[in-house]
């Protein structure tokens, strides 16, 4: 598998846990990109609403009802694999959002111009810095949000930002 030799996840190997079409156009969803078998679940615990779970063996990946994820993305700073995104796809604008970990400092500017980057660090499109929350609650784990075009929203999982 190809994860295994280089971390990226296949195509097929993110189609098992990726939302519908029609949940992504109905507001903020999680995604959860956790394919180890390992024991871990602060994901379960961070979720208020229940919406994270993992099935009987701690070792197992989480499962999520995005029928009770409202987007909130207080997991994604408690994954300690960074492994967890929030998309909102329900934009009238043709964009979209990603919200997702960032573990670098500086942070970047509400504003700031970045480059969106996919899994393998490729770059795929201009993004601009919407959100940056960094709270104790998020247990020092900055959550950034970009704004992209929305045809990348299942492809944008980090950025890299522009030279000054």
């Amino acid at each position: 598998m190809t994860r295994r030799r280089d971390g990226v996840l296949e195509p097929a190997e993110r189609a098992a846990f990726l939302p519908t079409g029609e949940r992504l156009a109905a507001g903020p969803v999680v995604v959860i990109e956790c394919v180890e078998n390992i024991p871990c679940n602060p994901c379960v615990d961070a979720c208020p609403r229940g919406a994270i779970t993992i099935e009987s063996d701690i070792n197992q990946t989480p499962d999520v009802d995005v029928g009770k994820c409202n987007g909130c993305g207080l997991c994604i700073s408690a994954c300690p694999g960074l492994a967890i995104f929030v998309v909102d796809a329900s934009r009238a604008d043709g964009t979209a959002e990603v919200s997702l970990p960032y573990e670098y400092v500086p942070l970047p500017s509400v504003g700031e111009a970045v480059i969106a980057l996919d899994r393998g660090g490729n770059e795929i499109c201009d993004a601009s810095v919407v959100r940056v929350l960094s709270t104790k609650a998020l247990d020092r784990t900055p959550v950034v949000t970009l704004s992209i075009p929305r045809k990348h929203v299942m492809d944008a999982r980090h950025f890299r930002r522009k030279v000054r």
